[in-house]
């Protein structure tokens, strides 16, 4: 098999472990503590070092990474979620606002330390060739939406083992079988994938570039608009407003993000004709952003005039998944394009900083708008931060020419 294939496989193989843990381990906190009597409020800030910790890490992960390479950022990643899970399987005693909020800022770090290391990943490995740009929006595509199918399956994961074994045992359990899947990637991964051939200094953590600084502030709008009713506002309400089980709650979750990242693994394919054979460019994420606003605006609207709630939810929430899977893929695709190989982990570790920053946002407001303005209200400022994403990306460049990955052995 060649080379840069096995990496990917290798890759893609780990991320996947890991994305099932980090999927579950939401739903069995958001459950867990909704059972123990918390507010949405005081749900949301058990997450709060989580998206802090994901900042940190996505603006220093890639310098780290330059110097040291993407296979030992993305192994450390991985045992440290480890870690984190295997803290929460302990006595429910010990469980304090304070402790979950500590092992969930190791879950953080480690999710964005993989993110980074993953995505970047795919750049190096990619063979050059005629259709280069076409096979890196391919491969990445299949990343980050077989990643985002994973997830799904780990919401609905996390909610059945909390039926069935709770709290302390699901944490446990996974946390040994992902011990073993780091374990074979460290030993599979190539040494030294991704180092730099000069090592950037730590000041050069923020991106001088126009493109990646712009994209980067789309991506912040695009991810708040998601988790401002994802993270609290929707399961909560599907639990207390509709009477839905904790298995019905992951179920539902789970599902709309496996057909979210069949979407976005699927982009190429449905995006591949408007582009005659290259991948999306600028004006792709400016077009597919105002189209995605009007979904959040539509389910508000239904809620409010007094329509089926799970109906409403159920149609409208799926097709707003289905475009924002192609908003997501075309982003994904686009840090790269707009990337120099000698630079692509700094540049996406910036960028993941504003996805971690939006998605922080997100976090605490979908808390504080539901307690205060209902799943309505948290769809309102979706619609608005949907709307800030396609202002900022009236800005975006196209994709030079030149934009063409590099085999890891020319690295």
């Amino acid at each position: 098999m060649e080379q840069g294939l096995r990496t990917y496989l290798v890759v893609t193989g780990a991320y996947w472990g890991f994305t099932l843990t980090d999927g579950a381990i939401h739903m069995l906190v958001v459950l867990h503590f909704h059972n123990l009597g918390f507010s949405p409020l005081e749900i949301a800030f058990l997450f709060l070092f989580y998206e802090v910790f994901g900042i940190i890490t996505n603006g220093v992960g890639g310098w780290i990474a330059s110097h040291i390479g993407l296979n030992r950022t993305m192994i450390t990643g991985g045992f440290l979620q480890v870690v984190a899970l295997g803290s929460l399987a302990v006595d429910p005693a010990w469980l304090s606002v304070a402790y979950v909020m500590t092992a969930m800022a190791l879950s953080g770090i480690a999710k964005d330390l993989n993110k980074m290391s993953a995505k970047s990943s795919v750049k190096l490995v990619v063979p050059k060739g005629e259709n280069a740009d076409t096979q890196l929006f391919k491969w990445v595509a299949i990343l980050t939406g077989s990643k985002n199918t994973l997830k799904g399956a780990g919401f609905f994961l996390g909610g059945l083992l909390l039926y069935l074994i709770g709290f302390r045992w699901a944490m446990g359990g996974m946390a040994s079988v992902l011990l073993l899947v780091y374990l074979y990637a460290w030993w599979a991964l190539p040494m030294g994938m991704g180092m730099a051939k000069k090592k950037a200094k730590f000041s050069q953590i923020f991106s001088k570039t126009r493109e990646i600084n712009i994209l980067s502030g789309a991506r912040y709008f695009l991810f708040g608009s998601r988790d401002v009713w994802f993270v609290v506002g929707l399961p909560v309400f599907l639990a207390s407003v509709t009477g839905w089980n904790h298995i019905e709650v992951g179920g539902f979750l789970a599902l709309w993000v496996v057909v979210y990242g069949f979407v976005q693994a699927g982009a190429p394919a449905l995006l591949r004709k408007g582009h005659q054979g290259r991948g999306p460019q600028g004006t792709s994420a400016r077009n597919w952003a105002l189209l995605l606003a009007v979904f959040p605006a539509v389910i508000a609207i239904a809620l409010m005039s007094g329509l089926d709630p799970a109906l409403s939810l159920i149609i409208g929430l799926f097709a707003f998944g289905a475009v924002f899977a192609i908003n997501s893929a075309v982003h994904s695709y686009l840090i790269l394009a707009y990337s120099d190989h000698d630079k692509v982990a700094m540049n996406v570790g910036f960028y993941y900083m504003a996805n971690a920053a939006g998605r922080l946002t997100g976090t605490v407001l979908s808390g504080w708008v539901y307690q205060t303005q209902g799943l309505a209200g948290c769809l309102w400022w979706s619609t608005g931060f949907v709307l800030a994403a396609a202002l900022i990306s009236f800005a975006l460049p196209k994709v030079p020419e030149a934009a063409a990955p590099i085999k890891a052995s020319e690295e």
